[in-house]
């Protein structure tokens, strides 16, 4: 892909690093409203990623299996939206975890890249900053599996708060914070501001997981892949039950 001109004066304003606080209160408070509008979250990230993702991507270049990644510079989603690559995957694995988290919920990798290709043109460009960029998006859902987060408006919440652990993204701690206090102005009994406190922690005290090979990974156990990144359990999280974090919506 060739940057066009507009797109080229869109990726210098990122790469100015300015937090544009105004821009991502608008979003959110259009993502309450409806939290399916998943263009309002990549509105956040944008306004408030600052330096993280070059700080991101620099890091990958100081460890052994990051440097590699970041040569090779894969795309994820087209791995993650093969159907014959993720059949391979035998029960018990991080890759039929994956598999079956995506089947039940009927999301495609692709899916969520052309959302953000609404809002963020350059999203394609053949930048390393940018594919470390893309890399984030696609890793997500796979760290749902991972944290054990679902995607209940509670989940959403302590998987970006685990995020801004992993990655220091100020997007991420500012929709994970967000979600949390109006979910717990809907619903008072439940812990959300200590389900996302927990989910931060844990995001710190685990392995930095941007730079890893999650072709490998995929054929590991689930339980000795949490184990082995450090992935402590979510018990906050999961002390709500599940029929109560399917009912929390957020407020309109």
């Amino acid at each position: 892909m060739t940057l066009t001109t507009a797109d080229a004066d869109d990726f210098r304003k990122v790469r100015s690093e300015r937090l544009r606080p105004l821009a991502a209160l608008q979003a959110f408070r259009r993502l309450i409203r409806d939290k399916e509008d998943t263009a309002q979250v990549f509105r956040i990230m944008q306004a408030l990623s600052g330096r993280s993702v070059s700080r991101g991507y620099q890091r990958m270049l100081t460890t052994v299996e990051g440097g590699r990644q970041a040569f090779l510079r894969e795309e994820l989603a087209h791995k993650l939206d093969d159907p014959v690559w993720l059949a391979r995957f035998e029960p018990g694995t991080v890759g039929a975890a994956y598999r079956s988290f995506r089947e039940a919920r009927g999301f495609t990798a692709d899916g969520l890249a052309a959302v953000e290709r609404e809002v963020v043109p350059f999203i394609d460009a053949p930048h390393p900053i940018v594919w470390y960029s893309r890399r984030l998006r696609d890793v997500h859902d796979i760290w749902h599996v991972l944290t054990g987060y679902g995607t209940d408006a509670l989940g959403e919440a302590c998987v970006v708060s685990f995020s801004y652990g992993q990655t220091r993204n100020l997007g991420f701690a500012f929709i994970g914070w967000g979600a949390a206090r109006e979910i717990q102005r809907e619903a008072r009994a439940v812990p959300a501001r200590r389900a996302v406190w927990q989910a931060w922690r844990n995001g710190k005290a685990a392995r930095w997981l941007p730079g890893l090979d999650y072709e490998a990974l995929f054929e590991q156990s689930l339980e000795a892949a949490r184990a082995r990144l450090n992935i402590r359990p979510a018990t906050v999280y999961q002390a709500v039950p599940a029929e109560v974090r399917a009912g929390l919506k957020l407020r309109g």
